[in-house]
Parts: C-alpha cells; structure tokens; sequence
C-alpha cells in the first residue's frame, strides 16, 4: 500500500511501491493527543488548550463542586486528588501525556455512571486541559482506587488506572475536550446521508449519537468488526481505530507492536478483497508512539495516507497540512462539505462522485 513511499525509506523486505496511492499528513492539533488526532481526522480546527498539573486547578475544582452540592475531600501525597461523595476521584491522568488529561474515576456499584458524568461536564467546564475523561468499574470500591494512587515527577497526583482495577468490570467511558465542536465534524454533517459506524477507540472518543458505535480493544476483534460492517452495508462512512500499537508504544514493547500490526496486515488483505470499484480504503494514524524511542509517551510525527481503491494506482496526494484533509476527502465523497477545517484530496486521486 506504499508505507515505504510515504516513509521516504525502504527497510529490509519494506520497498517502495509503483504501484502505491499515498501521502503524509502533518498534524495541527497540539502535541500528540489521541483525543485530538481523532477530532482533528473528522474536521475538527484545532484549538490550543493548556498544560496544567491537576494541583494548579484543585482549588477551582472543588469549590465549584462544593457550590453544586458535593461532599468533597482531599487526598493523597504530595500532590492533593479529590475525593467526591466517597465514590469517586478527581485527579491527573497517568497514562496519557502528563498535564494535558484529568480523570473522574468513579465506583459504579455505588454511583450511577449519569451521575458520574454529571460530574464530569462540572470539571469540564472548569479546566482547560485538552481532554477530561470521566470513567468508571463495577466490583471495585473506593479503597482500591485510593490505593492505586500515585505521583509522578513530583507534580502530578492521580490513579493508576489499571491498578485501580475499574477496566475489568462493567467499565464506562466518555472522552470531553477543549474546544471541541461536534456540530462541524463527519458525524454530524452526514447524519442524513449515510450511516456513520465507528468500531474501536474511536467510539470511545468521537460524538456519534445519530450512528453506530462498537467498543473494543483487541487488534483482531476490531479488523474482524470491520469486515462484518463491510459486508452488512452497501453504504457508509466506517472508521475502526486499532489501539493495541498505540498501548504497546506506551509499554515500550516493539516486538509487541509488530505483532499488532501483523494482525492488522493479514486482515487488510480480506478487507480489500470485499470492496469493489466505488469504495476508497484510507489506512493512517492520529499520531506517533515509537516503542524504541526511550519513553513511554506519544510521539509528535507526520503520519502516512495509505489509501486503495480498486483500478486505482501509482498516485502521490503529497504531504497535507492536517489531518482533516482526510475528513474533508471523506465529506466530498459524500456530497457534503466540512465547514471548520480540511482541504480535500480527492482529486487528486482522479476520482469524482457521480
């Protein structure tokens, strides 16, 4: 499909391709957030959030929650969490880049996830940090989550999320960011038009209350989704998020992520095989996360644009400004247009809807 090509580099058994459609794309959002990849892709312009260790807003939080009602108390050393109503915390997200996400990590057996999240839009509108995820796990208490707090760097306080054991039962999740506007992005604009089907993370992350959101994890269940959907739609706009690379970047496992992508590749095959001559298969990133580059954390790259369309071929669409280039491609091949950002490629690829 032309990684080599978009790469710039051949390595071992890796060739350039004549026969590849490809680009790159550059980022626009700041950092290298998934959160903000992923609204970027549907058409989102990004807007700058800010930095900020969950200690600097801790006053604000809790007297906003205070003022709503809640039961809110302290907890942790050096840096302070919140604890509200004794079934949730409030604190920095450990695993994502430090700084940019807070957590509301609550205990479903005792708190409804409603009013969990009741909470969390509270915390959005207070802070500016690009992302605050509000989740939560049956069979655990709030005692295993204040035993999995800790602090990193001496600056950031908050909970290990899987430590806290909240993943392994009845977990919910919602993604809530800075700035962000789902009336302007690809769910919204072809809410009418065709069905919007979003399988993996990016369910998790992007507004899609008129479509169909499917939830997983695993490399090979979300390909497997995805050939399904293929082949029980004659039309739509599908996008699946692999996000096993992405957890195997943060553990610095390289053998674990070829193994992911690996997965990925053989089901590739079967997908391209169950399209025909109208469908337009686009295989790209939200950003970076090198497992060989001596940290843990995302890494800020340009991301390739693979892109197969049967009797399509030997087709460079260059090196895009963002990421909504893809979301504005997507929209024309739809007769729509994204209103907030992205140039569209499409002809590029000598390809025009009828």
């Amino acid at each position: 499909m032309g990684i080599a090509n978009a790469a710039g580099v051949e390595i071992g058994s890796v060739k350039f391709s004549k026969e590849a459609v490809y680009g790159k794309a550059n980022l626009m959002h700041f950092w290298c957030d998934t959160f903000y990849g992923h609204q970027e892709l549907m058409g989102t312009y990004p807007k700058k959030p800010k930095t900020e260790p969950f200690y600097e807003a801790i006053d604000e939080v809790e007297k906003v929650l205070k003022k709503s009602g809640y039961s809110v108390k302290r907890f942790g050393s050096p840096r302070e969490i919140l604890i509200v109503n004794e079934c949730a915390t409030i604190g920095d997200n450990l695993e994502a880049d430090l700084g940019q996400v807070y957590n509301i990590t609550g205990v479903l057996d005792f708190i409804s996830y409603e009013k969990l999240l009741e909470i969390g839009k509270i915390v959005r509108k207070v802070v500016k940090v690009p992302r605050v995820i509000t989740f939560g796990g049956k069979n655990v208490t709030i005692e295993d989550i204040k035993n999995a707090y800790e602090c990193r760097d001496g600056l950031f306080g908050g909970i290990n999320a899987p430590k806290s054991g909240v993943y392994r039962n009845g977990y919910q999740v919602q993604h809530m960011g800075y700035g962000i506007d789902s009336e302007v992005q690809l769910p919204k604009i072809l809410d009418g038009v065709t069905k919007t089907i979003f399988i993996g993370k990016v369910a998790d992350i992007v507004e899609n209350p008129h479509g169909k959101s499917i939830f997983c994890v695993d490399t090979g269940e979300v390909m497997d989704k995805l050939l399904k959907e293929i082949k029980d739609n004659e039309c739509a706009f599908i996008c699946a998020n692999v996000q096993e690379t992405d957890l195997a970047g943060h553990q610095e496992d390289a053998t674990r992520y070829g193994n992911r992508l690996e997965v990925v590749d053989k089901k590739l095959k079967k997908v391209m095989e169950l399209l025909d001559e109208r469908d337009i298969l686009i295989v790209t990133a939200d950003h970076g996360n090198d497992p060989n580059i001596g940290h843990s954390q995302h890494t800020r790259e340009k991301v390739p644009i693979l892109i197969y369309k049967k009797g399509l071929s030997g087709r460079d669409i260059g090196e895009r400004q963002t990421l909504s280039d893809i979301g504005q491609s997507v929209a024309e091949y739809f007769g729509k247009v994204l209103p907030d950002n992205g140039e569209s490629f499409l002809e590029k690829l000598y390809y025009y809807r009828k």
